[in-house]
């Protein structure tokens, strides 16, 4: 019996997202992969994996939307939608409040508000520096000699965060040296690099009541929810899959979009 399904590809600079929804706005398949140099085959690999994950084909999708820095390689969808579209849908899906959503990806972050209804009402996103993102994690990560995967960990162990004064990455890339010339403990650096992020995107623009924070860094950097938590002095929401709000967005309007 054929199942009918909606697809969202939301392909980043970073990495390329599927998400597969069937008609009850269930998430049935998902899949995330290094974007690489050919977007069009990361994103045909990601929906093999998603239709194999949902026991779907191709014959099911009824309709597919992409999304992302490199929305317009994919070959199997002839909708696009924009990443703040797709994001402010995905996330309202799971939070339907007035929200602020901070989406922290690998080369860009936004600041996206919301009102009770789900309608957009502003939103920034920076794209000129790479400092509160996570190619700033990744340099960083590289400087200290750390696996990027073992950076949370070694966060939430620090009892005495080294405060960074600079965003730009090459300068804080040379306090961090500095501070491991003076015998500054790890741990303590790298909550003090991960500080810096929360910062930076945090300047960008205020807050509402009600925060919602997405994307590959923080489905992978719990730690930088929690430190966000203490800094405004409230609950963070997050999204069961905060790397796929984009992609879940995408589906969703291939859901509204479909005959």
């Amino acid at each position: 019996m054929r199942q009918n399904i909606f697809v969202g590809i939301d392909v980043g600079a970073s990495r390329t997202k599927v998400a597969i929804l069937d008609y009850e706005k269930n998430l049935v398949g998902h899949a995330v992969k290094k974007s690489g140099t050919d977007f069009s085959n990361s994103a045909e690999t990601c929906l093999s994996v998603s239709l194999k994950m949902a026991d779907s084909s191709k014959r099911d999708i009824v309709s597919a939307v992409s999304t992302g820095y490199g929305r317009k390689n994919v070959s199997f969808t002839k909708e696009t939608k924009t990443e703040i579209g797709c994001h402010a849908m995905g996330c309202y899906l799971y939070f339907p409040i007035a929200i602020t959503i901070i989406d922290i990806g690998g080369q860009d972050n936004k600041i996206i508000k919301l009102n009770e209804e789900g309608r957009r009402t502003s939103f920034k996103m920076n794209r000129k520096c790479a400092a509160g993102t996570g190619a700033f994690l990744e340099e960083m990560s590289a400087r200290l000699d750390i696996p990027l995967e073992k950076m949370d960990g070694l966060a939430g162990q620090s009892e005495n965060m080294v405060k960074l004064g600079s965003f730009c990455t090459v300068f804080s890339a040379t306090e961090v040296l500095e501070n491991i010339r003076k015998g500054k403990k790890i741990p303590d650096i790298v909550k003090g690099v991960f500080f810096s992020v929360i910062r930076r995107v945090l300047e960008m623009d205020s807050l509402t009541e009600n925060v919602v924070m997405t994307g590959g860094v923080v489905a992978h950097n719990r730690n930088l929810v929690k430190m966000t938590e203490e800094i405004i002095k409230r609950e963070v929401l997050v999204p069961k899959h905060p790397q796929l709000t984009g992609a879940i967005g995408a589906a969703l309007y291939a859901m509204e979009d479909s005959p």
